[in-house]
């Protein structure tokens, strides 16, 4: 599949987004955030921001972005729509719990009831957007059940990793949340080889299977097509197999390894010392997940490519 530039913003931004309200909630049912005005607006901030940015982005992908909102009538039979409404609606609960947290007493009903239904409401808009994706039988590599796990994982890891470094600049380590940190990590790195083991073991079948001659190579006599066009262009899109390994070392180290090591050992260094490496382990982290998206998109591999190519090769 076409690795489109605005939708792997889409999904890192958003997830990351996501994944902030959705940690921002647990510390604040558990009392670990702390209470100072421009922490809260820096976080509450650059939440809704990404969140805001990643949707805005993902219309750039539409033939006509315009008619976007048409979308969510469709909600009934459409994971896309389901994600269109379930992201409005959580901007409810997320400005209701920013707004109980900057200015307390100003936004009726407890800090808690808020940051719950903001959890849910976060998670569920992560779960929708995974489904998209989930939902598409032609594609193989997606039609299983880690796509969800990872997405599930990723976006809350992404946000537990930056909010790590805003909580470390505001107020030093806090153990609650690197413990959270490395929780997520972990988590995200096991489902996602999980999944490269899935994929591995998962293909196209080929034109051969398609005429009873499983086992055989057959290639077509003349091609369907004289020049490039709109399915070769979203739905041909090839990785050379040693350029996906490579990246995929790389998506490890920078995503996982890498913010692992620095959250740990952000335990263990002076107040300045923590804070530069809890932000090189938020910027490793997010760096990771942007190629890892790219090679989810990129590695992905759609049954229309029998009919251009004859096989999956």
């Amino acid at each position: 599949m076409n690795p489109a530039f605005s939708v792997i913003f889409f999904t890192t931004a958003s997830g990351a987004g996501y994944g902030l309200l959705i940690v921002a909630g647990v510390l604040s049912i558990l009392g670990e955030l702390p209470p100072d005005t421009p922490f809260a607006v820096a976080t509450m901030g650059i939440a809704l921001a990404a969140v805001t940015a990643g949707l805005l982005a993902s219309t750039f992908h539409l033939g006509h972005p315009e008619r976007a909102w048409r979308a969510l009538s469709q909600w009934r039979s459409s994971w896309l729509s389901r994600e269109g409404v379930m992201a409005i609606a959580t901007y409810i609960p997320a400005l209701g719990f920013g707004g109980s947290w900057i200015l307390p007493g100003l936004v009726p009903g407890p800090r808690g009831a808020w940051a719950t239904a903001m959890i849910v409401c976060a998670l569920t808009t992560v779960f929708t957007t995974a489904m998209i994706y989930r939902s598409l039988k032609p594609i193989p590599q997606w039609y299983n059940g880690w796509v969800v796990a990872n997405y599930l994982l990723l976006g809350p890891m992404s946000g537990a990793v930056i909010l790590s470094a805003l909580v470390t600049t505001a107020s030093g380590t806090n153990f609650v949340l690197a413990a959270l940190v490395v929780s997520f990590i972990c988590g995200a790195w096991a489902r996602k080889s999980a999944y490269w083991r899935t994929m591995e073991q998962t293909g196209l079948p080929d034109a051969g299977s398609a005429l009873g001659l499983p086992g055989q190579r057959v290639r077509s006599v003349e091609w369907p097509h004289t020049e490039r066009n709109y399915l070769l262009k979203e739905m041909g899109f090839a990785i050379g197999r040693k350029h996906a390994e490579k990246l995929r070392r790389f998506s490890v180290v920078t995503a996982f390894i890498a913010p692992l090591a620095l959250t740990v050992g952000a335990a263990f260094l002076t107040h300045s010392w923590a804070i530069l490496a809890t932000w090189i382990a938020a910027f490793s982290a997010v760096t990771g997940v942007v190629v890892e998206r790219w090679l989810f998109f990129a590695e992905a591999q759609h049954s229309v490519t029998l009919y251009y190519k004859g096989s999956a090769d």
